[in-house]
């Protein structure tokens, strides 16, 4: 979104931030900033603490303690300054069926106060091949189509950080592909930052400049994509992903080989 207020070094700082459920640490004291402009991949398997994570940055759910500090704004206390200049996409979030797509798409253009809604709505269809099903009911869509709709919403205002969980979720290989790519011609153009959520390995090593690795609510491992192969001796992120996931004696041995401190916020449970 089009705006004078600066954007900051870091777009996103997150200090010791907890959520807990009742007695259950969802989320357990995390701390990590993202460099504006760059794409940060935050992975993990089921129940690591990714959604309820980006929950929280997004204003949806109060932390049980610490701070999140994204475009400047301190979002316990003034996350309405900086809501407009933000978006999100998840294929699990289902747009109201009953609005034809078209619908559903002018919604959220005027509740973020775009200029000529209309003409937006039409970009973005011919940008993410949805010209073809605009009028159709949300509800009647593919999988697939959803998905692309759902990242249409979330471009409409073209914000300043953008939150993706799962953005090629439900898509056939090439037009993943086609999206994957259409992401980094995006960023690359608006200079956005982007908190991607994803399990898709392949995706993330194409996209993410850095990547935080979460289990049990903690953050165990970060880095640039080609240092965590580097600190792992693996070929690729999955083969990371399942050393972290799968073999404690192996991710701490590595870990701990890296010289890796306490302090650095990385503990493999």
């Amino acid at each position: 979104m089009s705006t004078n207020e600066p954007i900051p070094p870091s777009a996103v700082a997150v200090d010791r931030l907890s959520k807990n459920y009742d007695g259950i640490l969802a989320v357990d004291e995390i701390s990590f900033t993202v460099p504006a402009g760059s794409v940060m991949a935050l992975l993990g398997g089921n129940g690591a603490g990714k959604t309820t994570t980006i929950s929280m940055l997004l204003g949806l759910l109060t932390p049980t303690s610490g701070g999140i500090t994204v475009l400047g704004h301190d979002m316990l206390a003034d996350r309405y300054a900086v809501l407009p200049r933000m978006n999100f996409s998840s294929p699990y979030v289902d747009l109201p069926h009953r609005l034809s797509v078209r619908q559903n798409l002018l919604v959220y253009a005027r509740l973020y106060g775009i200029a000529r809604p209309r003409e937006r709505v039409e970009q973005l269809a011919e940008a993410l091949d949805l010209t073809g099903f605009l009028g159709r009911w949300t509800g009647q869509l593919s999988a697939g189509q959803k998905t692309r709709v759902a990242l249409a919403k979330a471009l409409i205002n073209q914000p300043d950080l953008l939150l993706l969980d799962e953005p090629t979720a439900s898509l056939d290989p090439d037009t993943g592909d086609w999206v994957r790519q259409y992401l980094k011609d995006y960023q690359a153009k608006t200079r956005a930052t982007i908190l991607l959520a994803s399990h898709n390995m392949a995706e993330v090593e194409r996209l993410a400049d850095h990547v935080l690795m979460m289990r049990a609510g903690r953050i165990v491992d970060r880095g640039a994509p080609a240092a965590l192969l580097a600190r792992y001796g693996r070929n690729n992120l999955e083969e990371v992903f399942l050393d972290i996931a799968r073999d404690r004696r192996r991710a701490v041995a590595t870990v701990s080989a890296a010289g890796l401190a306490a302090d650095d916020d990385v503990s493999v449970l």
